[in-house]
């Protein structure tokens, strides 16, 4: 897939309108009332805010929020005055990621329909109208903000305007004022176009004030680091799909004896030149949270190892220094371990504060007086606070999705099974009102994509829609699965085939609880989750009565040639072969591992969904699945739709698909006659 290298997003796809949709209402901010269905919409509309981040002198939080149909802009909210300003684009165009320069400066990046990147630009808090354009149609992403030198920050342009090739990390001048938002999208003449492609390239020439080097060929570049002090540090590239790790000193890239096959890097150190790394699993321990000097490849002293799980989370630093103070990962559950004494007396003055939830912090000022809270449980979706720990006072920013009511929701319950190769893994479990073993429920199994991803346990709009509608959920963590792998034989991180076992022992074990009607189970997935979904109804056809999949991979072989045309300007390719084989010289494992070769054996009907505009697993995927479906006279759904990509962008169609896929579920797992 296009994200090879991590985890694809497990998101549905959409389609056009096939029957009346529900009228979207982003207005109504409450919950309906008890006795009244809850619309669909309520399950996936986008947050009412997200992403929020306190500047350094705790004076202001910005956000992401949503407003009018499915528009996303930007907002600033004053603390002590409680006032809001905000901004926003009349046309299609959308703010998706805000960031603090300083206390008074924010860059944000900005799309147009959803899906093409217009670039970057940045405002003041003081006037957000005040809008600058920074970077545009550069492939521009953030590297790092200098914690000194905030006005400059680091971008990476992906592909230059002109040329389309990597253009490498460039320092940008934050203070410009008065460059135009260029949108080339729109319809023009040639003049016109030549025009407004002129006006961008100068405007991105007017605010680099200094290029770096591009690492050394023949390579391709996916990623770039910082070091603590926010200064270009580090580079990573694949070539053949062997990737590989620079420093740079001066203007020259080093190359650093670090195998990145067993190393992931997850962040700065506290002393220079050192970096934090999910360490190799050793003696059948899970990886370890651990030090790393980033010039000689030398490991240093275990942070934190977990007994069972490799770490899979994050650090949190100190916003003065850079310093980090501890780590969020997740176990079965959530987890955060502190190594400052006084936030983990801090954590237990939180926790106290917002009982039977999950507290997070999320950012603080640079005097460690003014936090920005988050809280959530299975039922919950988060909610933002401040809290002021001088005057001891907190208050409520925002709820996330203030639609949905808690007590209508249904609890996630961690469960565990076993392999049949005998590796323990956990799940989680999401029954409906009501069920017992007099009363078993249908199930859907929902499979995450990735696979390098996993699912959570956590308040999930997807799983509490089909709850709500009578469904049992089941979200197994296969092998794979951020946090199990290192309990797994290295192979077995590259091997789709035992993933779907893993999904068939999970349902098993499972359906010896008592609390799931065997004769009523289906599978359902999108990306690698989509794969699976059709992989289990061809290879257990007595196990399950129906499928959905959204944007699968059906056909690996024609995967890893889709790659191919793009090989030399992204590193999928060839981190698919050196992982998955050559598909001309492995044959047999292409085979076995790809159900559009197996779709004679499915009996059930499958409902397939894809975007017509997908990047990264192309619709004629799906397309030669309904092909072999007709093919093999299996009964199926189609759900295609043009400028969708692989993930729901726009809302009404992403509840148009869920409508559909509901009445293809409530027609296939209906109750035994």
């Amino acid at each position: 897939m296009k994200r090879f290298l991590r985890p694809c997003l497990a998101l549905a796809l959409t389609a056009p309108a096939l029957f009346a949709a529900e009228k979207i209402d982003l207005e109504r901010v409450t919950p309906v009332a008890a006795d009244q269905p809850i619309p669909t919409q309520d399950f996936f509309r986008p947050r009412a805010l997200a992403q929020p981040i306190l500047n350094r002198s705790g004076t202001h939080i910005a956000a992401i929020a949503t407003a009018d149909e499915d528009k996303h802009f930007l907002m600033a909210y004053d603390i002590a005055t409680s006032k809001v300003n905000s901004i926003g684009f009349s046309s299609a165009k959308d703010i998706y990621r805000v960031y603090w320069l300083g206390d008074r400066r924010l860059l944000f990046q900005l799309s147009s329909r959803k899906q093409f990147g217009l670039g970057m630009a940045v405002t003041s808090v003081d006037n957000l109208n005040d809008i600058s354009a920074l970077q545009q149609y550069n492939g521009s992403s953030l590297v790092s903000i200098p914690l000194k030198d905030p006005e400059h920050p680091l971008i990476w342009n992906r592909f230059h305007l002109e040329t389309r090739r990597d253009a490498g990390v460039v320092a940008v001048r934050a203070s410009v004022r008065n460059l135009p938002i260029v949108d080339l999208s729109v319809s023009m003449n040639d003049q016109a176009y030549m025009q407004s492609h002129s006006k961008v390239r100068d405007n991105n020439d007017r605010t680099t004030v200094r290029s770096y080097p591009l690492p050394p060929e023949p390579s391709v570049t996916y990623g770039y680091m910082a070091d603590k002090e926010g200064q270009l540090g580090y580079a990573f590239t694949s070539a053949n799909g062997n990737l590989a790790m620079f420093r740079l000193e001066g203007e020259k890239w080093i190359g650093c004896p670090v195998n990145l096959e067993e190393i992931d890097l997850i962040d700065n150190a506290n002393n220079p030149g050192e970096l934090i790394v999910l360490g190799p699993a050793v003696d059948g321990k899970p990886h370890p949270l651990q030090l790393m000097n980033a010039a000689t490849g030398q490991l240093g002293d275990i942070l934190l190892q977990d007994t069972a799980y490799d770490f899979n989370g994050w650090t949190y630093k100190n916003p003065a220094t850079g310093d980090v103070l501890g780590a969020a990962f997740h176990k079965g559950g959530p987890r955060v371990y502190w190594f400052n004494e006084q936030y983990q007396a801090l954590q237990k003055i939180l926790d106290g504060m917002f009982p039977k939830q999950v507290v997070r912090i999320i950012g603080s000022d640079d005097k460690h007086a003014i936090f920005l809270v988050a809280t959530f449980s299975d039922r919950q979706p988060v909610s933002y606070h401040w809290v002021n720990l001088v005057e001891r006072k907190a208050g409520l920013f925002k709820n996330s999705a203030p639609w949905i009511d808690p007590a209508r929701m249904q609890p996630m319950q961690i469960m565990q099974f076993k392999t049949r190769d005998g590796f323990k893994l956990e799940g989680y479990l999401t029954l409906p009102a009501g069920t017992s073993k007099e009363n078993p429920a249908p199930l859907v199994v929902l499979c995450h994509g990735g696979p390098w991803a996993r699912d959570n346990w956590g308040f999930n709009g997807e799983v509490q829609f089909l709850a709500n509608h009578g469904y049992a959920v089941l979200q197994p963590n296969y092998r794979g699965s951020t946090g199990s792998v290192g309990r797994f034989p290295a192979g077995d991180k590259y091997d789709f085939v035992k993933m779907h076992h893993d999904i068939t022992d999970a349902v098993k074990t499972v359906l010896g609880t008592g609390l799931i009607d065997r004769s009523r189970v289906g599978i359902m997935g999108a990306s690698f989750g989509g794969y699976l979904s059709v992989s289990g109804v061809a290879h257990e056809p007595d196990l399950y009565r129906c499928a959905v999949t959204n944007a699968g991979v059906f056909d690996w072989a024609l995967q890893v040639q889709s790659e191919k045309y793009d090989q030399y300007d992204l590193p999928y390719y060839g981190r698919m072969i050196k992982t998955l084989g050559d598909p001309r010289v492995e044959t047999a494992r292409y085979q076995a591992m790809s159900p559009i070769h197996h779709v004679g054996k499915i009996r059930v009907p499958v409902f397939v969904a894809g975007g017509k505009d997908d990047q990264t697993v192309e619709i004629q995927q799906s397309k030669r699945l309904v092909a072999e479906l007709e093919k093999h006279h299996v009964t199926h759904e189609k759900f295609f739709v043009g400028g969708e990509g692989h993930g729901m962008a726009f809302l009404k169609n992403e509840v148009e698909l869920y409508d559909q896929i509901l009445t293809f579920l409530d027609k296939n797992l209906m109750p035994k006659r």
